[in-house]
């Protein structure tokens, strides 16, 4: 599977989503006021940089 830029995108946004609501469902005892303002965007932050080494990575290894 070729992964292009909307593809990525796509699947880093599904991803993110799908970590958010097994959040909000699940009997925690976070509020959904702390899990949309503090823990969903520390994903998408941690996401977007281990994405971006992943990608790093893997240029590196395609050159050599």
């Amino acid at each position: 599977m070729a992964l292009d830029l909307p593809k990525t995108i796509g699947a880093f946004v599904l991803i993110v989503a799908i970590g958010t609501a097994a959040m909000v469902m699940m009997p925690v005892s976070m509020g959904t006021d702390t899990i949309l303002m503090m823990v969903t965007p520390s994903m998408a932050v941690f996401g977007a940089i281990m994405l971006a080494i992943g990608v790093k990575h893997g240029e590196y290894r395609a050159t050599r």
